[in-house]
């Protein structure tokens, strides 16, 4: 499954757990800008307002916003394309969140666990993905019911 993770490049590189995800086939990066518009073209959005993803939802690529919630609509602002918004459904994240600015909700994932969890419930598990990440037995180990 194709996959394109936009950005936002205000977020902290030592913080994000996508980090190293770069030279990973299948997985693509577009940085937010402003000022440009990314065409997406035909994708699952991992958002919170969706209908629960399911292994049939599979078909099209994956988009991910990467960014804090508070700007979740304004990376969404510059994206076109054709979207079916997807939830997850609840999971337990294993990364240390702390906002001192909002809270986060309480259902809210690191977004390569979000990423993770998504590709499994569709079909196409990438253990590959949490090989480098600090948390991945416990995140795992919270989440028995995803597929491996």
């Amino acid at each position: 499954m194709d996959v394109l993770i936009v950005r936002d490049m205000r977020e902290s590189p030592k913080k994000c757990s996508l980090r190293g995800l770069h030279d990973t086939p299948g997985v693509r990066f577009a940085r937010y800008d402003p000022d440009r518009r990314v065409d997406v073209g035909r994708r699952i959005l991992l958002h919170t307002d969706g209908e629960e993803l399911r292994a049939s939802d599979a078909g099209p690529g994956l988009l991910l916003l990467d960014c804090a919630w508070r700007r979740v609509d304004l990376l969404l602002s510059t994206v076109d394309g054709d979207l079916e918004l997807r939830r997850l459904p609840p999971l337990v994240t294993a990364y240390p969140r702390r906002s001192r600015i909002v809270e986060d909700p309480e259902a809210g994932l690191a977004s390569l666990e979000a990423l993770y969890a998504a590709l499994a419930i569709l079909g196409e598990p990438r253990p590959d993905l949490l090989d480098g990440y600090r948390w991945r037995d416990e995140f795992l180990a919270a989440n028995p019911g995803l597929p491996r």
